[in-house]
């Protein structure tokens, strides 16, 4: 039998997490249940979870906090939950690296649907077994390879989460081809998202700060319709 995936859920009402780990384990996950900043990071590092949800309001370090430290040293994928519906707080919490972001109160059936969504690309992003044709994408100073999960910029490996990778791979897999905003949730979230196209361009500001312009190569914002990855 197939070891269950493990989802780590962060929530300090207690009501709220318990029907959130009815509706995960009706789909065969395993959960654990915190209700602070200090034990989610704790068993994060202990339990190895697959996903971590994160509410944002916690006693003592609050879930911008949690995702902080969980970055600094692990890709574990994150969905932070919130009541907060500003788009100051989706984009503080999606350019502090989690994946994707939920507000309170939100449908079961979209909550298990963006859980496995965001596990699947993540597994996708990171081959267990080693594959015959490498996929990769190679341009002066800059090597992206999927297969081994690693972004080199001029000699520098560039440690990026899961959806910054991916995102990087798919433009620069069809250079100077303009994609829309929806056709690049489309295609990176791996489902019909339900939500602010300002993810996208979240994604590709942490880019762009990590990677700067090339001479050979950048990537290029087309007003009114999307982005590509400029090579000459």
């Amino acid at each position: 039998m197939a070891q269950k995936q493990k989802i780590l859920i962060v929530d300090d009402d207690q009501n709220i997490a318990e029907l959130i780990s009815l509706y995960l384990e009706k789909e065969c996950f395993e959960t654990k249940i915190v209700g602070d900043g200090e034990s989610a990071i704790r068993e994060q590092k202990s339990w190895d979870p697959d996903l971590i949800l994160l509410d944002i309001m916690l006693p003592g370090i609050d879930g911008y906090q949690v995702c902080r430290e969980v970055r600094s040293g692990s890709a574990t994928p994150i969905i932070m939950l919130s009541a907060k519906g500003e788009v100051f707080d989706k984009v503080l919490g999606l350019e502090l690296g989690a994946d994707d972001y939920m507000e309170k109160p939100f449908d079961s059936k979209e909550l298990v649907a963006r859980v496995k969504a965001v596990l699947r690309r993540y597994q996708e992003s990171r081959p267990e077994k080693k594959e015959t044709d490498e996929k990769t994408a190679e341009f002066p100073g800059l090597s992206i390879n999927m297969t081994n999960y690693s972004v080199v910029r001029d000699g520098e490996r560039i440690d990026m989460p899961p959806k910054e990778l991916e995102l990087l791979y798919f433009l620069a897999s069809s250079p100077n081809h303009v994609f829309s905003r929806e056709q690049l949730l489309d295609q990176i979230w791996g489902y019909e998202y339900i939500g602010d196209t300002r993810t996208v361009d979240v994604h590709i500001k942490r880019l762009r700060e990590k990677l700067g312009d090339h001479e050979n190569w950048r990537l290029a914002t087309i007003w009114g319709v999307g982005y590509k990855f400029e090579s000459n």
